[in-house]
């Protein structure tokens, strides 16, 4: 069975009247007979009562018109939605992001995208850079939000963002009053890190810097989070180096302060396949364009 056929009887039963049917479907009323008799034929049922003077449905072709219309307005729907696929309306993508790139840049991004097309499903995972880079390589997501970037097949790397080193301490510290602190003045302190062995990139640039005004750090604790490193901290655990954004994890116990020694820049790349839904890819890179602007 066709789609033809569904056509020609969904007018003929519609117009009931062979003629006028032939003529909305541009052609001439013998074929159109015919393609009803097939149809007919096929299916082992009657759908038309035909005489000279009328011709009317049967209760099995009532039956098949409700059916019929149904699958031809899913066909429509189903022409319209593989359209709007292509074009990058529909779809789905999974979104990784390191916690620190959670705040209110983040979300403004997700939300102007979630607001311009809304029918494209979102998953959000929240994975650490190198998570990110395993997920992306094994095409278990489609673009991250990670701190550093590697030569890896089909996937791309922009930054967005550039952030600098801040230092999280107790409230109670001596130095938490003052406007900002000396990588020296911690120099005995217990520091609680982000493990190297989940994102080398990072730990590396905190240590550098450390060593490169005559610091050792003395690290005692270490945690996958950001957040949980802030909250560490809150608990008198020790004292943290952090990218500037985590201060969006403001809580009581703790204080953000800048670094006196020209602390360096901590990226933010967005990374993406460049081989799997292009246009929906294409369409969220937009929206992250417009928000991130490299600050």
């Amino acid at each position: 069975m066709d789609i033809r056929k569904l056509r020609y009887f969904i007018t003929v039963a519609e117009e009931l009247h062979f003629h006028r049917a032939a003529e909305k479907l541009n052609m001439t009323q013998p074929p159109l007979s015919q393609q009803i008799q097939n149809l007919e034929d096929e299916l082992g049922v009657k759908l038309l009562e035909r005489t000279r003077k009328m011709v009317r449905l049967t209760p099995a072709g009532a039956v098949f018109l409700e059916q019929a219309r149904l699958i031809m307005a899913q066909l429509e729907r189903s022409i319209q939605l593989t359209q709007k696929a292509d074009q990058g309306i529909i779809g789905h993508i999974t979104i990784a992001f390191v916690d620190s790139a959670s705040g209110s840049i983040m979300v403004d991004v997700l939300r102007k995208f979630r607001s311009a097309y809304p029918q494209i499903e979102l998953t959000l995972r929240e994975m650490t850079s190198s998570q990110q880079l395993q997920a992306l390589e094994d095409g278990q997501i489609h673009i991250g939000f990670l701190r550093y970037q590697e030569d890896t097949r089909h996937v791309s790397f922009r930054p967005c963002q550039m952030e600098t080193l801040i230092a999280v301490l107790p409230d109670h510290h001596p130095l938490a009053s003052q406007t900002q602190v000396s990588i020296r003045e911690l120099a005995d302190e217990d520091f609680i890190l982000f493990p190297r062995h989940l994102g080398s990139p990072f730990h590396r640039l905190v240590l550098d810097y450390c060593r490169e005004h005559g610091v050792d750090p003395r690290i005692t604790q270490e945690a996958i989070q950001m957040y949980t490193i802030v909250n560490l901290v809150a608990a008198g655990m020790g004292v943290s180096i952090v990218p500037s954004s985590v201060d969006v994890f403001q809580r009581k116990g703790v204080v953000f302060l800048p670094l006196e020694e020209n602390p360096p820049s901590v990226p933010l790349y967005t990374a993406w396949r460049t081989d799997m839904n292009q246009e929906v890819i294409s369409r969220f890179m937009s929206i992250v364009d417009g928000e991130y602007e490299l600050r």
